[in-house]
């Protein structure tokens, strides 16, 4: 059978008159309104530009994935892992050295003060036999020089003898050592003055005068004391 529609949109059998709203089939002035159809999808956001480098890998990106890693660059770039930095390994600490100090009867000193004389040189004379002795150096001061029970003294180097040098003051001098471990020599305003390797130059006294292991302190008319760091 055949249909038509009216201008109100109906169906109608009857091709003159609608059947459904009275309207002549073809009169004009009403709006077909066509029934509604499926909603057209959302337009996708436009894209960036794909260039640049690759947020992964840094790589020249020619398309959206990368050639060098396959990143995605339209995806957000990825979380760097955190990199662990180096530990410096604390510095090692050098233990306090400890010294010792060797006590020598010293021709050549003795000569050089001969040479220099004075009003007891020619009373003085050089020990035919005096074997080396050694002292550790132990705490953080020892004193040098010559054992005298009336004044209550008792130095830690004793060079009371036998032989005696009658050029060491009882309390002569004094060897420090500090927290470091390094070792200094003090003259304590002795008699003779005390001097160090080569230079003769006395000491000034109270002063202290540092020390390197194989130095030599000269004090007395012929004692050496050579301090070595062990």
């Amino acid at each position: 059978m055949e249909t038509g529609t009216c201008p109100a949109g109906h169906e109608s059998t009857d091709l003159e008159y609608c059947e459904v709203c009275g309207r002549e089939m073809g009169a004009s002035g009403a709006v077909s309104v066509p029934p509604p159809g499926p909603a057209d999808p959302p337009a996708a956001p436009d894209s960036p530009p794909v260039s640049g480098p690759c947020p992964a890998c840094g790589a020249p990106l020619d398309g959206r994935f990368c050639e060098a890693c396959g990143h995605d660059s339209l995806a957000a770039p990825p979380v760097a892992a955190p990199v662990a930095l180096p530990t410096t390994a604390p510095a090692p600490v050098e233990a306090p050295r400890t010294w010792t100090a060797t006590v020598s009867a010293d021709r050549a000193y003795y000569n050089t003060v001969m040479a220099i004389g004075g009003p007891d040189a020619a009373t003085i004379t050089f020990p035919q036999f005096c074997p080396d002795r050694y002292f550790p150096v132990r705490g953080e001061q020892i004193t040098i020089g010559r054992r005298s029970a009336s004044r209550g003294i008792s130095p830690g180097i004793d060079l009371t003898g036998p032989p005696e040098d009658p050029g060491v003051s009882h309390l002569h001098a004094m060897l420090i050592v500090s927290a470091d471990g390094k070792l200094s020599i003090v003259d304590l305003g002795s008699a003779n003055g005390t001097t160090v390797n080569d230079d003769q130059s006395p000491l000034r006294a109270n002063v202290p005068h540092p020390l390197s292991t194989g130095d030599r302190i000269h004090l007395g008319a012929w004692t050496t004391i050579t301090v070595r760091a062990d």
